[in-house]
């Protein structure tokens, strides 16, 4: 099996899900269906005009390949109850979206005969179609068996996105990684942002704008020129 025009169902309706279902429809493949959001109804539906919202156990029976963008603590549950029911297909390409889990949140499905794919996407998501956008200088950190290893990178270049491989013994640290940038960032954002509230000022997100950016971006440049410094001795 290759990646090649798949019937992919989506579990999953939060802020990554429709995107990545998005990006999947346009790189040509069928989206069969995605479970109904909490909340937000209207976004997935403006996301992904004409897509059904199906029950899990409906996207597990008619989709060759089911997504999971699902948060990290219901990962596991999820894969082991819908593997209680017998759920899942053999030969169906499963992949799951959760930086904090390897292929092993996998294994129940894996034991009735499912292809197990990570695919975690490094950026944050608004659940809007501006992160198709974004995506596009995004990597994405892909994990497989040895022979659905291609798939997987094709599915994550097909979506817009770099892929990187990373053992599954690294995998802690990229998720370490991954939680200090986004926390770090949000937590001085917001208490930078508070002081200027006490300053008086109205609309600290815009006055910060550049400001953050620009320091982001020099940030970024000196780990860049460090790593080309490193890579010349």
């Amino acid at each position: 099996m290759d990646s090649s025009r798949l019937g992919v169902g989506v579990i999953g309706a939060g802020k990554i899900g429709p995107v990545l279902a998005s990006a999947l429809a346009g790189a040509g493949h069928a989206i069969v269906g995605i479970t109904s959001p909490s909340e937000d109804r209207e976004r997935v539906e403006a996301m992904l005009q004409g897509v059904p919202f199906l029950t899990p156990a409906e996207i597990c029976e008619r989709s060759e390949l089911v997504l999971l963008a699902l948060p990290d603590s219901e990962l596991p549950g999820f894969v082991e109850g819908v593997a209680a029911t017998h759920g899942w297909r053999s030969g169906q390409i499963v992949a799951h979206t959760s930086i904090a889990h390897g292929l092993d949140a996998l294994a129940p499905a894996v034991a009735q005969g499912v292809i197990p794919i990570g695919l975690h996407p490094l950026m944050e998501f608004s659940g809007w179609s501006m992160d198709r956008t974004r995506m596009a200088g995004a990597w994405c950190v892909v994990s497989a068996p040895p022979v659905a290893s291609p798939i997987a990178h094709a599915l994550a270049v097909e979506m817009g996105l770099e892929p990187l491989a990373i053992s599954e013994d690294n995998r802690a640290h990229v998720a370490s990684a991954v939680a200090l940038a986004t926390s770090f960032s949000h937590t001085t954002i917001e208490e930078a942002a508070s002081r200027l509230r006490l300053a008086g000022v109205a609309n600290p997100g815009v006055v910060m704008a550049a400001l953050v950016g620009s320091s982001v971006d020099n940030a970024l440049r000196a780990v860049s020129g460090n790593e080309v410094e490193q890579g010349q001795e």
